[in-house]
């Protein structure tokens, strides 16, 4: 194996022996030097891998479920990675098109994507073709999770299970259910037991320009985070593991409801004093849901957590926050989800989240005044004089009695709690 070298500006750093990628350049022109089976997008800042001879592991063949903004964008790295990829889409001009052109109709449209990847659809892939597949990776909301599992289910073979990766954020509505216990629900434990989760702060649009950008990758069972981390791992694209799912889970869900506070907060016109506080306090409140449910606090405090609750609470390139804001300027909710776009998972998510803090009567004064305000009728300033005339309370603490609902999911896994 070649060492890969990263060249920024004048300095030159050696590092470990990578997989695939041989040496790494770091431009602040836009790089055309790939291979034709890769993807090209315009950039002005951009890691780009040039190809040079090595003994790259073998090639994964990967199915993506979910052809959206994120879905396209990792079978775009996938498929960069030298691993075959096939992308489902449920619509039948979008495989069309994309099969074409190379380029998705709806979601980053100036980027060209690799050419390693072939969308298939609008019918759910067959028995035959998932018994090919080394990898089946879940990017589709987390309301509609359960759907796709419940028609993929007999498909699976048991003996023989692909690995399974979900990068959905968020809390089934009607259920109050993590992805894990979904999985759980539809597929049976031992699925569940293998599954593996991906999150941290990684806006799609960077990645495809090959942004430096690092996830956390968490499964109950080490050795499938150990597998998922090969796979997506490149110099541009850094992962580290963890044994924590549902404190993945519920970070990648959480962080969105407070991206939504913060966007509020600016499009009120508060300034840096205000959001700096919103996210930190967002910090303590989401770290305290996720203990008294059964989660490490650490993992609140990795990539998962509190790296991607900055990139949600600080771009308008986060739906959430986007939506936060346009609150905040004054737009009614319905009319913001029509034109949005795409899927902002921090208001439905906040539905179950509700639920959740209720049952667990865990102070969540943040999570509450959204929840109100979304679907309460409750007036905007008339909620921000509630949360700040509350009196002084302690700054960090974690609640005394935790984790019933992790122990309830960790005995419907076969798990002792």
């Amino acid at each position: 194996m070649l060492r890969y070298i990263a060249i920024r500006r004048n300095n030159i750093v050696k590092s470990k022996p990578h997989p695939r990628a041989s040496v790494l350049f770091y431009s602040h022109h836009t790089l055309f030097s790939r291979c034709s089976t890769h993807s090209t997008s315009l950039s002005t800042a951009k890691f780009t891998m040039l190809s040079l001879p090595s003994t790259p592991p073998p090639k994964s063949k990967i199915l993506v479920f979910g052809a959206g903004n994120f879905g396209s964008c990792l079978a775009d790295h996938l498929g960069d990675s030298e691993h075959e990829v096939s992308m489902w889409s449920r619509e039948a001009r979008f495989v069309e098109y994309f099969n074409k052109h190379h380029r998705n109709p709806d979601y980053l449209k100036d980027h060209e994507f690799s050419t390693n990847i072939r969308v298939v659809g609008p019918e759910i892939p067959s028995k035959e073709m998932i018994k090919q597949m080394d990898v089946l990776l879940f990017a589709i909301p987390t309301q509609g999770v359960r759907e796709t599992l419940v028609k993929l289910q007999h498909s699976l073979d048991r003996a023989n299970l692909p690995l399974m990766i979900f990068v959905n954020k968020g809390i089934e509505t009607d259920t109050q259910a993590l992805t894990l216990e979904i999985i759980a629900d539809t597929c049976g434990s031992e699925i569940a037991r293998a599954a593996t989760f991906i999150s941290g702060p990684s806006f799609a649009k960077e990645i495809v320009r090959r942004q430096p950008t690092s996830v956390s990758v968490a499964s109950l069972t080490e050795s499938q985070a150990k597998k998922a981390s090969e796979i997506f791992h490149q110099p541009w694209f850094r992962c580290y593991t963890g044994s924590d799912p549902i404190g993945l889970e519920l970070a990648g869900a959480l962080k969105n409801v407070y991206a939504i506070a913060t966007g509020l907060a600016d499009g009120l016109g508060f300034e840096n004093n205000t959001r700096a506080g919103l996210i930190t306090r967002g910090l303590a409140e989401m770290t305290r849901i996720g203990t008294a449910y059964g989660a490490s606090p650490l993992t609140f405090l990795g990539l998962a957590g509190v790296g991607d609750l900055f990139l949600s609470c600080s771009s308008p390139t986060s739906r959430n926050y986007t939506v936060g804001y346009r609150l905040g300027k004054g737009e009614p909710l319905e009319d913001i989800i029509k034109t949005l776009g795409s899927v902002a998972e921090g208001v439905t998510t906040v539905k179950g989240l509700k639920k959740i803090i209720d049952e667990m009567q865990v102070s969540a004064p943040l999570a509450n005044g959204i929840y109100a305000l979304l679907y309460e009728g409750k007036d905007l300033h008339e909620g921000i004089q509630e949360l700040m005339c509350r009196p002084p309370s302690r700054e960090l603490d974690l609640p005394e009695k935790a984790g019933e609902p992790a122990k309830r999911l960790m005995r419907k896994l076969g798990l002792d709690a």
